[in-house]
Formats: structure tokens, C-alpha cells, sequence
């Protein structure tokens, strides 16, 4: 999810000598600049250091600091929706996924995790309104998001697991805003207990 990105990043820039180092890891060394500062605030400076590349190689492999932010983007939605398929795919039902979806978005909301907070809310948050390209990424990302919860609970349904009665297209806009909800607050400080808070979400389903 936050998470159903297209599982393809940004043309890197061919021209020039071949890159002398790995791409994706170097992704993974800016993608916590951009998630605690978010987009506007990390310095090339900033993903240099944290990248271990000079801001030349920075320039020559990613042209300038918007499109690397392209790819950071993607790699973070690619890894956090492989992972969360992981999880779902060793549950019996589609309400026991549904509470480890919650799972997954507690955990990454929480400690030092969750301080870094998640680069689709914070850019929804930055960048929602200034950049139509970016803010179609993350709206985007926002809407697999929910089709996503949707579809779950539509498997639940049909399995025996959610109640019938719920109306699964109003309820998925409920839990998606009670996840990304976690986000936010985990970026700010601690969530309630996770065991607590999962039980009383999953009266919902009842």
C-alpha cells in the first residue's frame, strides 16, 4: 500500500561516463533525508552526505534534486508495498489481513520509524498544491491505497469474515484515513497501544 505505486522508477540519466555505484542503495540512503525534511528542506548537501556521492555524481545520475526525489519515491512505495504483501499473503481471511494491515502501519508510525514519518503523507502535506506532477504521484498513491483496503474487505465479505451488512467503499475511506491518521500522529509522538487500538478499529468490521 502507501503504498501502490507502479513498480517502475524515473529514467536515470545515460549520458556520461556508467555510474560507479549501486542505485537502489543509493536511493535507500536518501530516502530518510526526504522523509525528515521533506522535500523543499533536504539540501543537496544533505543527500550528498547521506548518499556518500558528490553532488556532481548526484547531477550526472539523477540530472537534479526533483528527479531523484522521482525515484526516492518510488523505491519507498515499491519496498512498502513488497513488504505488506508479505504479511497479507500468511493471513486466512480478509478481516485477519485487514488487522495486519493496521499492524504494519502501527509499526512503521511508531519509534524511530515513525519519526521519519512517510513520504507519501508528508508530500501530500508539501506538496499536495504546488507541484501538479508530484501531486498526482501522491494522489495516485493515496487511491491504491483505499482500492487496496477496499478490495480486502470485499475478500472478507465474501469469505465470512466482515459482516455483510457494511457498506465496503465507505468503510475503506474510513480505515484509510485512520491510517495515514497514524502517520501523522507517529510522526509527532507515541501511538496508544498497538493490541488496543487494532481491537477497537476491528469493531468496525463487526
Amino acid at each position: 500500500m502507501e503504498c501502490s505505486m507502479p513498480e517502475t522508477s524515473p529514467g536515470v540519466r545515460e549520458r556520461g561516463r556508467p555510474r560507479q555505484f549501486d542505485l537502489d542503495a543509493a536511493l535507500d540512503l536518501a530516502m530518510p533525508v526526504f522523509r525528515e525534511k521533506g522535500y523543499h528542506s533536504a539540501s543537496i548537501n544533505d543527500l550528498s552526505e547521506a548518499m556518500q556521492l558528490t553532488a556532481g555524481s548526484i547531477y550526472k545520475a539523477f540530472h537534479d534534486k526533483r528527479s531523484l526525489f522521482l525515484h526516492v519515491f518510488a523505491r519507498y512505495t515499491s519496498l512498502r508495498n513488497q513488504t505488506l504483501r508479505q504479511r497479507l499473503a500468511q493471513q486466512a481471511d480478509g478481516r485477519a489481513k485487514i488487522a495486519e494491515l493496521l499492524r504494519f502501519y502501527l509499526e512503521s508510525a511508531s519509534e524511530i520509524e515513525g519519526r521519519r514519518g512517510c513520504l507519501v503523507v508528508g508530500s501530500a502535506i508539501e506538496l499536495g498544491q504546488l507541484d501538479a506532477e508530484l501531486s498526482g504521484l501522491v494522489r495516485t498513491a493515496l487511491e491504491r491505497n483505499q482500492q487496496s483496503i477496499l478490495q480486502l474487505l470485499e475478500e472478507g465479505k465474501q469469505d465470512g469474515s466482515v459482516h455483510p451488512r457494511h457498506d465496503v467503499h465507505a468503510l475503506s475511506s474510513v480505515l484509510l484515513c485512520l491510517v495515514l491518521g497514524m502517520r501523522v500522529v507517529g510522526k509527532a509522538g507515541e501511538l496508544p497501544a498497538h493490541d488496543c487500538l487494532v481491537a477497537t478499529v476491528m469493531t468496525l468490521l463487526e
